[in-house]
C-alpha cells in the first residue's frame, strides 16, 4: 500500500473542468438495470470480422513514430471462414468525422498523402485471421510533435464468405511524430516507471540518472502521486482535486514537467481516493463515462501523457448513493475502459491493489487493450496475465520497489523479470534528500545493471523541493 498525505484543502477548477462537469447526469435520479429476455435473440451462424492490431487492440491503437512509422493490422474472424477472403484497407476521412462527434473530441487528420497500405488482406479457407497489412507512413515538416493525428482506415470485403458491421469495419491509428524529440527508449524496450510523492520531492529529479553507455534517461514514465477522485456534496457530483503539491506542479509545468518530456519521458497523474464517497472502483457507468471526460479535460490543459488509477484511500458507502455502484472491479474496469475511449492516444495505467488488482473485459473488450500498463503492488510477482487478461508481458510491471519503506528487489529478481519477458518496472518515492539515497542509489544501480547491461550515472545534481 502506499504512503499519501491528503491535503483537503479545496481548490478552484479549471473552467474547461467546470464546463465539462455541467455534461453530468443528474445524480438525484438511481440508475434503474431492468431484466432482459434473452430468448428474443439469436445467436449469428454467419463468420463475423473485425480488425485488430498485432498487439490486440480492436477500434484504435497509438502508433508514436521517428521518420517512418507503420502499424500491423489484421482482419480476424469469430469463427473460421468458410471460403477463401479477401479485403482490403482504405483511408476513410468519415471514420474520423464521426469519432469526433460521438467523442467531443478534435482530433485532425494525418495526411493522406504521407500514408501507403503494403497489401490486401487474404484469409485462406477454414482460418480466422489473416496476415498481416502494414499501415506505413512518414514524417513531414508540416507535422507538429505536440499534435496527435489519426490514420482512419475502413475494410471493405472484396470476395468470401464474411460479414463486417459498421462498428468492426473501421479502426483509428492514433499517431505522434516523435522525430524533433528525445526517446528516452531502450534497446531492449523495457521501461522504468518512477511513481513520485510530489508532496516531498521534486520530479525534476528523474532528470538525475542516466546510462552511460547508452546516455538514455533511467525513467521512461512518471507518476504524479498524486491527484484525486472527490465528492462535490452541494452538487452531488465527482470531480478532479489537486492538492496545492500537486496544483503547483500542474500550473508550473514549463518548469517541472516540460524539461522531463523533452528527455522522451511520460508524464502520467495519479488517481486516487480521498476519504469520501467517490472512488475509482465505485462509479455507475454514465458517470464514469463523464468522470473520464474531465480527465481528458486535465490532461489537455496540462499537457499531460496519461493517468494512473489507484484504488485506495475512499469511504465506500454503503448503501450506494445515486449515481455509483457496490465498489468492484468491474467499475474500475469501466472507468479504465471509459478513460481509454475519451483519450486514446494518452495512456492508461492500473495499480493491481484492490478494486483494480483485476479487471475484467468490458463491451467485448479485454481490460489488456484498454490498460497500457499493469503495475504490481510491492512485493509480489506473479503473471498478471489473468488480472488484465490480454495484456501482453511487456506491459506487465513486476517486483515494484518503495523507496521510502524499503521494499527492495533483488538482482535476482530482476534478472527473473527481465528473462521471463516481462517490460516494465516501478519505483515509488526516489528522492535524493531522503537518508537512506545511498540504497535508493544501489536499487538503481541493479536496474541499470541487471535490466540494461549498463551503469547508473548520477549527476550529483538533485532538485530541492522549492515550493
Amino acid at each position: 500500500m502506499m504512503k499519501y498525505n491528503i491535503s483537503f484543502k479545496r481548490n478552484l477548477m479549471l473552467a474547461a473542468v467546470l464546463t465539462v462537469m455541467g455534461m453530468f447526469t443528474a445524480c438525484d435520479d438511481s440508475i434503474d438495470v431492468t431484466s432482459v429476455d434473452e430468448n428474443q435473440y439469436t445467436t449469428s451462424t454467419d463468420a463475423i470480422g473485425y480488425l485488430v492490431d498485432n498487439t490486440g487492440k480492436r477500434e484504435t491503437s497509438l502508433v508514436e513514430f521517428r521518420n517512418q512509422g507503420q502499424a500491423e493490422i489484421y482482419l480476424a474472424s469469430s469463427k473460421n471462414t468458410e471460403t477463401d477472403v479477401v479485403a482490403n484497407l482504405k483511408f476513410d476521412a468519415e471514420v474520423l468525422d464521426a469519432y469526433n462527434d460521438e467523442n467531443n473530441s478534435d482530433y485532425e487528420l494525418f495526411p493522406v498523402d504521407l500514408v501507403s497500405f503494403e497489401s490486401d488482406f487474404q484469409l485462406s479457407k477454414g482460418s480466422n485471421k489473416s496476415g498481416k497489412t502494414l499501415v506505413q507512413f512518414t514524417t513531414s515538416d508540416a507535422l507538429s510533435a505536440e499534435k496527435t493525428y489519426v490514420i482512419p482506415v475502413r475494410a471493405v470485403v472484396k470476395s468470401g464468405n464474411i460479414k463486417l458491421s459498421e462498428k468492426e469495419s473501421v479502426y483509428l491509428i492514433f499517431v505522434k511524430d516523435l522525430s524533433t524529440i528525445p526517446i528516452a527508449d531502450k534497446a531492449n524496450g523495457i521501461k522504468i516507471i518512477s511513481c513520485m510523492e510530489v508532496n516531498d520531492t521534486n520530479p525534476l529529479n528523474n532528470l538525475c540518472f542516466t546510462l552511460k553507455e547508452s546516455g538514455k534517461p533511467l525513467i521512461d514514465i512518471v507518476i504524479l502521486f498524486s491527484a484525486n477522485i472527490n465528492y462535490n456534496n452541494e452538487t452531488g457530483k465527482v470531480y478532479v482535486y489537486n492538492n496545492p503539491n500537486v496544483q503547483h506542479i500542474l500550473d508550473n509545468r514549463e518548469k517541472y514537467l516540460k524539461p522531463l518530456q523533452d528527455r522522451g519521458m511520460k508524464i502520467v497523474l495519479g488517481i486516487l481516493g480521498n476519504h469520501d464517497r467517490a472512488g475509482v472502483s465505485n462509479l455507475a457507468d454514465e458517470t464514469a463515462k463523464v468522470f473520464a471526460q474531465e480527465l481528458k479535460v486535465v490532461c489537455d490543459s496540462y499537457h499531460l501523457d496519461g493517468i494512473f488509477v489507484d484504488d485506495e484511500y475512499s469511504a465506500y458507502q454503503n448503501p450506494v448513493p445515486p449515481g455509483f455502484v457496490a465498489p468492484s472491479s468491474a467499475a474500475a474496469s469501466r472507468l479504465c475502459y471509459e478513460a481509454k475511449q475519451a483519450m486514446p492516444d494518452r495512456l492508461v495505467c492500473a495499480y493491481a491493489y484492490g478494486s483494480t488488482s483485476s479487471l475484467p473485459e468490458i463491451d467485448g473488450h479485454q481490460s489488456g487493450e484498454f490498460v497500457d500498463y499493469g503495475i504490481h503492488d510491492y512485493g509480489r510477482s506473479s503473471d498478471l496475465s489473468s488480472n488484465y487478461p490480454g495484456m501482453p508481458k511487456s506491459r506487465m510491471a513486476l517486483y515494484s520497489q518503495e523507496f521510502s519503506r524499503g521494499y527492495w528487489a533483488s538482482d535476482s529478481d530482476l534478472e527473473s523479470m527481465r528473462n521471463d519477458g516481462y517490460g516494465s518496472h516501478m519505483i515509488f518515492a526516489m528522492d535524493p534528500y531522503r537518508n537512506n539515497f545511498d540504497r535508493q542509489k544501489q536499487a538503481m544501480e541493479s536496474i541499470a545493471s541487471k535490466l540494461f547491461d549498463d551503469e547508473l550515472v548520477y549527476d550529483e545534481k538533485p532538485y530541492k523541493k522549492d515550493w
